[in-house]
């Protein structure tokens, strides 16, 4: 068993020699799609039968191999909560795992099924399932300082995103130490705006699996965050191609610092990003619940103690559960990360702490994920005739490049 496990880890496709023996968690993976699996009686055919697989099938083989690796056997924590997790769906049969979930990415373990049973629920089987997200999104703001007048950008905000058409209801999680504004001060929208009482300084919560969201798309939000009605359209539709990532508007990026032996982060403008902000983002619903469940205690502690890191550490997530980068939309230089309860008032920016904890963050995530699961990209998506040489009036998203 021990020469079979140097196997996977090596990319190669075992080959299967032993007539009854029964495999590791058989019970739930399909070794037909990882391994060649061949009689022992029959031992003189076995060259040519492994002779005649075509490499495309070859390829196969390896890359199952390599998720199998990965999802259940690259640690003894992940063989253990495997059998754990194996044991919970037997117990629990009317909500266990399909075999489905447990042979395709991301794996058992990261498709709990005290979210759901059903495919339909989980943005990684869309493609399979011939579906589509449902249209609608429901907007989440993050809301740390006091209502004092209403040009505040909350409120300025609010009114923008009602304004889409995607935007079935808007919650403000109103996590200030101060009361909560009356009714009136709210204005009024074509949708409902639901307003949720949480713990100051508390940053873990604006990811909590709430009740409220209905939507499968989920559009998180900073206060202070600027977005027009016709950028949240354009984000929205591409995010409906793309269910499964993190799709907005604030892109960072990490690097390996030699000189320190660690992980960087940075604000720069280059050419590639491997982080997008959830201060303006849209993702799927059951990353609250992942992040939520799935994550440990200390690491979401450590974000709330910093009031600092719970975006960067979705970003983590995401890109644990799908191995690819999230997906940055149009070009937008306005947005700034900015210190909890300030808005234009003052920056992070010129806090000489906040980098230093934000780059503390990234290795001591790296260090719980076991590796560095950020993926770099390049990609950017716009509107169809972006800033091209025609008229304003053939343009959808017209408003995008006045901006």
């Amino acid at each position: 068993m021990l020469l079979c496990w140097c196997v996977f880890q090596a990319a190669c496709v075992p080959v299967v020699l032993s007539n009854g023996w029964e495999l590791p968690f058989s019970e739930v993976i399909d070794w037909n799609t990882a391994t060649v699996i061949g009689d022992e009686r029959l031992l003189l055919q076995i060259p040519s039968t492994v002779r005649s697989i075509h490499q495309d099938k070859i390829l196969s083989l390896r890359q199952q191999t390599q998720f199998l690796w990965e999802a259940y056997f690259s640690s003894v924590e992940k063989i253990v909560l495997t059998t754990l997790e194996i044991v919970q769906d037997r117990v629990l049969q009317h909500a266990a795992r399909s075999a489905l979930m447990w042979n395709s990415l991301p794996g058992g373990l990261f498709t709990l099924p005290q979210y759901s049973s059903s495919l339909a629920d989980f943005p990684f089987f869309y493609s399979s399932l011939g579906i589509k997200p449902v249209p609608k999104f429901t907007a989440v703001i993050h809301a740390v300082t006091p209502l004092v007048s209403q040009s505040q950008p909350i409120l300025k905000l609010l009114v923008a995103v009602a304004k889409s058409q995607h935007c079935a209801q808007i919650i403000v999680l109103w996590n200030c130490d101060k009361p909560l504004p009356a009714k009136h001060r709210w204005p009024a929208t074509g949708v409902p705006v639901i307003v949720i009482e949480g713990e100051s300084k508390v940053m873990s919560s604006r990811f909590l699996p709430y009740d409220s969201i209905v939507t499968d798309a989920v559009l998180s939000l900073d206060e202070d965050t600027v977005l027009s009605t016709t950028e949240v359209d354009f984000a929205f539709t591409v995010w409906q191609s793309f269910p499964e990532r993190i799709v907005g508007y604030p892109a960072r990026s990490h690097f390996w610092d030699q000189n320190k032996d660690r992980w960087g982060y940075t604000s720069k403008w280059t050419n590639d990003y491997s982080m997008v902000l959830t201060g303006a983002a849209f993702y799927h619903r059951y990353y609250n619940y992942l992040y939520t469940s799935y994550l440990p205690t200390s690491l979401k502690s450590m974000v709330d103690q910093l009031s600092n890191c719970e975006d960067i550490l979705m970003n983590f997530l995401v890109s644990a559960v799908t191995r690819m980068p999230p997906i940055k939309v149009t070009q937008k230089k306005q947005y700034k990360e900015t210190m909890m309860g300030q808005t234009s008032r003052g920056s992070r920016w010129a806090d000489p702490d906040h980098f230093a904890q934000r780059q503390t963050c990234m290795n001591k995530f790296a260090s719980w994920f076991g590796s560095m699961p950020l993926v770099h990209s390049q990609m950017r998506l716009d509107p169809v005739l972006f800033k091209d040489q025609v008229s304003i009036l053939r343009k959808k998203y017209r408003d995008i490049e006045r901006l």
